[in-house]
């Protein structure tokens, strides 16, 4: 039987799920995205427009030419027949932009950079989502067409701004969505809905083609069923883009990957707002990580908790007006009244309190990042509690405040941010952590985000489905070299230490192509072995490593001769950097190649790694 023969459909199917049905079982995108354009269907208000037969067909076309200019290799095309859905405030080409105002509602002739560089990928657009209007709000139900439900209990709130994306990825209607996050809003409805939600730093994705909510911490996010899925989607539609003034290149000295037993900060004050089972929760997600072997630590969270009530409480709503000017003037009724009330509040700011609140701002942030040196990263709830939409319904303003306060400071502080799953309450409702850290640490923080997931074993999102084993290893960070090591580097031997002191990061342990021979080389100090590429040989056990790209000089600077840095072929064909030994150094040395590896060498001698 067939690897996905056991599914009801490819609804709920991962990435790597997907690829493997194009890829190994020769299924063919028009059959099985037809149902997504299949006229009718039950009303779903996370929806604002769904793709149809025609819109399809004219993807499907697209596709196909990709596919032809790839030569039909569909390692070219990563997202190859993937569906995905993006909020209504991200433009697709052909499909109304609304920010879910009917009166705003405009046809662009271009998408957004992420969505084109998505399809250049091959992804497939089934719909765009609803969202609380013009992305003002962290609760989903303010929109004219009405509160997107929670996936798990249709009578709290989905989360928002980014409610309807969030859903469909929840409900497995969308591979992956994109929404966007100026406040939490790519967060909090990935914690109420048990998916991931990946907050990426500032500047990484463009907003080039994105209606702004504040313009100057506006984030396109990214909801997925799995990290895995969240960080392919994100390193596709990421990078530098001119068309974007706030767009940046990525520095090359930042890169950062975790040690195997990170350092992990809480905040001291916890805030539940008198939700004893959100309170449980967490405790039980901190007592996971200490047990999967994190140092976890309390730190004041009083410069966050300020930061987070400045960004509602100070002059950024006047960069909500700004985005809604035209409309608020001559239409205002067109936006909702919640929405509304939140904007016409800017006129009681002026430009000195804008450049007081800047100095403050500036000044929480100095603390903030002062206080998370030494830490990997901050471990914070993804929300505080959750309320169900009659609540919201009663209790708009005061309620939706609540909920962004372990978010509404990551932007301010140019903080990176990725939402995963933690488990399940009493109540039947997701629980959520979020793991933030300091601008471009995204790869480091979906490092460790995956191993979280992997612990934990829950369903993907309300799908039901259990988390499939990873298809693939992670690409290397960037501004990182992938290094294979073979002896007295290997983790628990005598030099781990020179990778582990410049934050190397372990990737896997594999092994090399079947012609490669092992030695143990004379003389020498810790004792080493010797890899030599040859006519007939054996696959030998090595683990890989990612070495921060300004560390690896040094690194290299530290291995005696006649041991190198060369190019390893693995098993699988993947080619990386390695440890070699020149020709001369084999003088005295003892062939081990038959047992197959460094440590089984040891194990025979009786040895322990020293």
């Amino acid at each position: 039987m067939n690897a996905l023969a056991t599914q009801k459909g490819p609804e709920g199917w991962t990435i790597a799920q997907w690829q493997a049905a194009y890829r190994d079982e020769g299924a063919r995108p028009e059959a099985l995205l037809a149902a997504w354009a299949a006229p009718g269907g039950a009303a779903d208000n996370a929806w604002i427009s769904r793709v149809d037969e025609a819109m399809l067909a004219r993807q499907l076309d697209d596709l196909q030419g990709l596919r032809d200019a790839a030569r039909g290799d569909l390692a070219r095309l990563p997202l190859y027949g993937v569906p995905f859905a993006v909020k209504d405030n991200i433009d697709a080409a052909g499909w109304p932009t609304t920010a879910a105002c009917p009166e705003f509602a405009y046809l662009p002739d271009e998408d957004a950079t992420v969505v084109r560089r998505l399809r250049a990928a091959g992804a497939i657009l089934v719909g765009k989502t609803n969202l609380d209007q013009f992305a003002t709000g962290l609760v989903g139900t303010r929109s004219p067409h009405g509160a997107v439900p929670n996936a798990f209990r249709p009578e709290y709130v989905s989360g928002g701004s980014s409610s309807g994306s969030a859903s469909v990825v929840a409900r497995g209607l969308a591979a992956f969505s994109l929404g966007t996050d100026t406040a939490g809003s790519g967060r909090v409805p990935a914690g109420f809905n048990n998916i991931v939600g990946l907050k990426p730093t500032r500047g990484w994705l463009s907003t080039a083609g994105v209606v702004p909510a504040c313009r100057t911490l506006d984030c396109v996010s990214v909801f997925a069923l799995t990290v895995d899925d969240a960080a392919l989607v994100a390193r596709i539609a990421g990078g530098y883009d001119d068309a974007d003034p706030y767009s940046r290149e990525q520095p090359a000295d930042v890169a950062r990957p975790w040690p195997a037993a990170p350092r992990l900060a809480i905040p001291a004050q916890l805030e539940f707002f008198g939700d004893a089972q959100a309170a449980a929760a967490f405790d039980d997600a901190v007592r996971a990580l200490r047990e999967d072997g994190a140092s976890v630590e309390s730190l004041d969270f009083a410069p966050f908790a300020e930061l987070a009530a400045l960004l509602y409480q100070g002059p950024w709503v006047a960069e909500r007006y700004a985005a809604v000017e035209g409309l608020l003037r001559e239409k205002p009724d067109a936006i909702h009244p919640v929405v509304r009330g939140i904007v016409e509040q800017a006129g009681r700011y002026s430009a000195l309190d804008a450049f007081k609140a800047e100095y403050r701002r500036a000044e929480l942030s100095r603390r903030i990042h002062r206080a998370l040196e030494g830490y990997d990263a901050l471990v914070v709830p993804t929300s505080p509690s959750i309320y169900t939409i009659a609540e919201l319904q009663a209790d708009p303003v005061a309620l939706n405040s609540r909920l962004g306060v372990y978010t509404n400071f990551a932007n301010l502080a140019d903080l990176s941010a990725l939402a995963v799953p933690a488990g399940m309450r009493a109540d039947g409702l997701p629980a959520g952590i979020t793991l933030i850290g300091p601008a471009w640490q995204d790869a480091a923080l979906a490092r460790f985000g995956r191993q979280w997931q992997a612990s934990r074993g829950l369903p993907l999102g309300a799908t039901g489905a259990p988390l499939p084993a990873s298809a693939a290893t992670p690409q290397p960070a960037a501004h990182t070299v992938r290094v294979a090591v073979v002896g007295a580097h290997l983790t628990g031997m005598p030099l781990n230490h020179q990778l582990t002191s410049r934050r190397a990061a372990f990737v896997e342990r594999t092994r090399t192509a079947g012609d490669y021979r092992l030695y143990a080389l004379a003389g020498t100090t810790p004792p080493k072995p010797g890899l030599v590429k040859s006519g007939v040989g054996e696959p030998i056990e090595v683990e890989l490593w990612d070495v921060p790209l300004p560390a690896f000089g040094a690194f290299v600077a530290e291995i005696p001769a006649p041991l190198g840095i060369g190019t390893l072929e693995l098993e699988d064909g993947r080619q990386v950097k390695g440890f070699i030994c020149e020709p001369r150094g084999l003088e005295g040395a003892l062939d081990i190649t038959a047992f197959g590896g460094w440590r089984a060498y040891l194990a025979s001698l009786g040895a322990a790694p020293r």
